[in-house]
């Protein structure tokens, strides 16, 4: 079993002398919670235990509580990663992040607020290559890109590749050989993942994208061929881009270290 980066970091510096036995001891247990007020409590060890980030799901939620939460947690653990985030709740958010000199970095496309307290990640050595059937499958990938980076990866794309049109596949695959992980995200009928599966000695990772209509559209279809796939290939929720660069991350941070 590869040890946690995290995890081996913390030992080191108390190793240093740069951390007491207790601060060690706390971080280490992985169980770390901070509540906020009586709608919030935030698992500050999840790094630790589990080698990715705690991240804030902006959909569905109050934006008071959203700022509340964004802004502590920036605060208490450094970063603050808050994916499905729109538009009308970027804006409060910033202007708190600036008042307290947290800087922040919105990624429209991906719709992805990033809250920084501290340095970006250091760099692994994981590659993750990350590829759209279409450019509609875009804005899910760029949410796989971004939590992948934010877990120290190097992340190679190549968008907009089809499935249809195959031979634009075989020059676009070139440069992300060297990959440790492949995500394909796709729509409609959801080839590309098996295909690119069938090309590549590298474990695919598949996201069926709620692009599509008629019968079983909105990612439906492209679901239940990926799962039907005779290529070998794992397959996340549609639309599940955190999931999918989460997943691709821990992958490709063990292949760096074999």
């Amino acid at each position: 079993m590869h040890q946690n980066r995290a995890l081996q970091d913390l030992l080191d510096q108390y190793k240093k002398g740069d951390l007491s036995v207790e601060a060690a001891a706390e971080a280490i247990e992985g169980m770390r919670l901070d509540r906020i007020g009586d709608f919030a409590c935030m698992d500050l060890g999840r790094d630790v235990r589990c080698g990715m980030p705690e991240v804030v799901l902006a959909e569905g939620k109050d934006p008071a509580h959203l700022a509340q939460i964004a802004i502590r947690h920036a605060q208490t653990a450094g970063r603050c990663i808050i994916t499905r985030i729109s538009k009308e709740q970027v804006g409060p958010i910033q202007k708190s992040a600036d008042k307290l000199g947290i800087t922040s970095d919105y990624h429209e496309t991906g719709h992805i607020l990033v809250l920084a307290n501290c340095p970006a990640p250091e760099k692994n050595g994981g590659i993750v290559a990350v590829i759209t059937a279409g450019t509609s499958d875009i804005r899910v990938a760029e949410e796989v890109k971004i939590i992948a980076e934010e877990m120290g990866c190097e992340v190679r794309t190549a968008y907009d590749v089809g499935a249809a049109g195959i031979h634009r596949l075989f020059p676009a695959l070139k440069p992300l050989l060297a990959a440790h992980v492949f995500v394909v995200c796709a729509g409609r009928e959801g080839t590309l993942p098996s295909v690119v599966a069938g090309l590549v000695d590298k474990p695919v990772i598949g996201v069926p994208v709620s692009v599509g209509y008629g019968y079983m559209g909105e990612g439906r279809a492209a679901l239940a061929s990926m799962l039907q796939s005779c290529s070998v290939l794992s397959v996340v929720n549609i639309d599940a881009g955190f999931v999918a660069g989460a997943f691709a991350a821990r992958i490709a941070r063990m292949g760096a270290h074999v």
